[in-house]
């Protein structure tokens, strides 16, 4: 996959990335079942991806606006620490994040698909949006993958920050 030099160039400096869920880990729908239960569909590329970037020394984050069980078990099988859902105000977040890690917002990427991003987008270093999302959080991306969120976006970006730092060893 070839990705444009300018942001080759921004992702070079990614130290930590930060995956939304619904929309870019999942397809952002939701599924109920009849007794209440919420499912979450998560793709095993993404997976494989997100593993491969963290045994490559890039940290990796969840900030989601929901709460969801199925997204702290899909983070502890991937290995991701930095969990924080029900963030209403995902800055507060990041700021949480960033002083836990000592990574400052400048040296992350945020990938996010909708309006509740877009104040993620403002702080972050490499801010990434995903075709399925709304058009807002599509203009305020500096990159927006060719793959949606839920079908691959997320080992795209991995692939992205990895090729950039000279650490994507796989054919492509």
């Amino acid at each position: 996959m070839q990705f444009p030099a300018d942001i080759l160039a921004l992702a070079k400096n990614v130290r930590l990335v930060i995956f939304d869920v619904d929309g870019v880990l999942t397809d952002g729908r939701l599924y109920y079942a009849d007794d209440g239960r919420e499912f979450k569909a998560f793709h095993v590329h993404d997976g494989a991806a997100i593993k491969t970037l963290l045994s490559n020394g890039v940290e990796v984050a969840i900030i989601s606006g929901r709460d969801s069980p199925s997204v702290d078990r899909r983070a502890a099988e991937l290995g991701i620490r930095h969990v924080y859902q029900g963030a209403a105000d995902k800055t507060t977040a990041l700021d949480q994040l960033s002083a836990a890690t000592r990574i400052p917002a400048q040296s992350m990427a945020h990938v996010g698909d909708d309006l509740p991003d877009l104040e993620l987008f403002a702080k972050v270093g490499l801010p990434i949006g995903v075709p399925n999302g709304h058009p807002a959080a599509q203009n305020a991306a500096g990159y927006v993958t060719a793959t949606p969120g839920g079908q691959g976006a997320a080992r795209e970006v991995c692939q992205l920050i990895l090729t950039a730092q000279g650490k994507w060893t796989f054919e492509t």
